[in-house]
């Protein structure tokens, strides 16, 4: 028992810097003083998080000894966080069909809608019109493309015979030890973080969202619990569930307690090391994941579809449905990285289906947002843990993990 402590301490001191932080926002009005604690551990975490996602995948590709191989797993990584996307928005949308997220009158006149510009979307997401720009949280996505670029470029020029991959291997280490010292203050930051949300928005849990908040959080676990072991399994083999449970409850502390994917990248680096992933693998999959991958964002779209659909006395059929799916895929892209970031995602949802009545539908949306956010961001962060064993398949063979739990302990180091 004491040892099971010593080696899990650090996830019950976080898991217990966020219960004492909710019950003091309950007991305390003026808790939302304490939002500073939080927001000092997300800042400093955000400063040195930036350039290790740009160090660490320009890293990988350009010390891989075969830029087909980067390539390959790029396009596996990608289109493994599109079908799990898929299914968590279809699986939400099953059970809004099922138990319908708002149960009241309709209190808005259907009005008809008009088309949003696609182009312009696309441009913002993908790309800054200046270099300054990259270096933000706000625009880790076009910072992972230009890291892939850059990594690209230094294999073109000789790989990992180059200098310059060298030293971006070691920043990378050295920004992880960082990064490291600072997640010692995480169980402060959580305490103050949740103390001043409860402090803000407790009282909302009884109000007219409640059953809108309360399906999400319980059909997010459930996800989790049914989909989770199902990729590991295909992507692991036998054994795999095991070792996944094993290890997926830090980083899915951490997303739930600082609201932020890329935040949890470090806690995702250090249990997929644990777990046996290989490096080049993770320093892909972890970082692009950390915007890219969106089954717990896809999932909080179609729940605010739905409820909003309810206000509007509209049938969420079908149709509706498969264009909700691939605007949730669309507008998560790049959001689930930063705290609140969703706001963005749900300005594209309201005007792509409530363009008339924009005023009033996105703050109804954006309170949601707000209340799901946990569970969100920890389906977003701990599915990129799982997903890195499902591009391990495809990239190391299907029994990597057995091969792994195969070696000696000290059979080497991680590659």
């Amino acid at each position: 028992m004491l040892r099971f402590l010593k080696n899990n301490w650090f996830l019950f001191s976080m898991i217990l810097g966020i219960l004492l932080g909710i019950a003091v926002g309950f007991a305390w009005p003026g808790a939302s003083a304490l939002e500073s604690l939080g927001t000092l551990f997300i800042n400093m975490m955000f400063c040195v998080v930036v350039p290790t996602v740009f160090c660490s995948i320009s890293s990988s590709i350009a010390n891989m000894n075969s830029a087909r191989r980067a390539g390959k797993l790029m396009v596996t990584t990608v289109l493994t966080f599109m079908c799990t996307t898929v299914i968590a928005c279809v699986f939400m949308y099953v059970i809004v069909r099922f138990v319908p997220v708002y149960t009241g009158a309709p209190v808005f006149e259907e009005t008809e809608a008009t088309a949003m510009k696609a182009g312009d979307l696309i441009v913002g997401f993908f790309t800054k019109p200046d270099f300054s720009e990259l270096w933000s949280r706000r625009s880790i996505l076009q910072l992972i493309i230009a890291g892939i670029f850059f990594g690209f470029g230094i294999q073109m020029c000789g790989g990992p015979r180059t200098k310059l991959a060298g030293l971006l291997d070691e920043l990378t280490q050295v920004l992880m030890k960082v990064i490291k010292l600072i997640s010692y203050y995480a169980p402060i930051g959580f305490f103050g973080f949740f103390a001043a949300l409860v402090s803000a928005h407790g009282a909302d849990f009884v109000s007219s969202y409640a059953r809108a908040i309360i399906l999400y959080y319980v059909v997010s676990f459930a996800y989790m619990l049914i989909f989770f072991p199902i990729y590991a399994r295909f992507g692991g083999g036998k054994g795999a569930v095991k070792v996944m449970l094993r290890h997926i409850l830090k980083p899915a502390a951490v997303a739930f307690g600082t609201c932020s994917s890329v935040a949890t990248i470090p806690t995702n680096m250090e249990v997929s090391e644990e777990t046996g992933i290989s490096k080049e693998v993770t320093d892909i999959v972890l970082p692009m994941g950390a915007t890219m991958n969106m089954d717990g964002s896809g999932m909080s779209a179609i729940i605010k579809v739905a409820f909003l659909f309810g206000m509007f006395g509209k049938d969420f059929a079908s149709g509706e449905a498969i264009l909700a799916i691939v605007v949730a895929t669309l507008s998560s892209v790049a959001m689930s990285g930063i705290p609140g970031g969703g706001g963005t995602g749900e300005l594209v949802l309201c005007s792509m289906f409530f363009p008339q009545q924009l005023a009033t539908v996105y703050p109804i949306a954006q309170a949601i947002g707000d209340l799901i956010d946990p569970p969100a961001t920890m389906v977003n962060a701990a599915g990129d843990y799982v997903a890195s064993f499902i591009v391990s398949r495809f990239n190391d063979g299907k029994d990597w993990l057995h091969r792994k739990l195969q070696s000696p302990p000290d059979s080497g180091t991680r590659r």
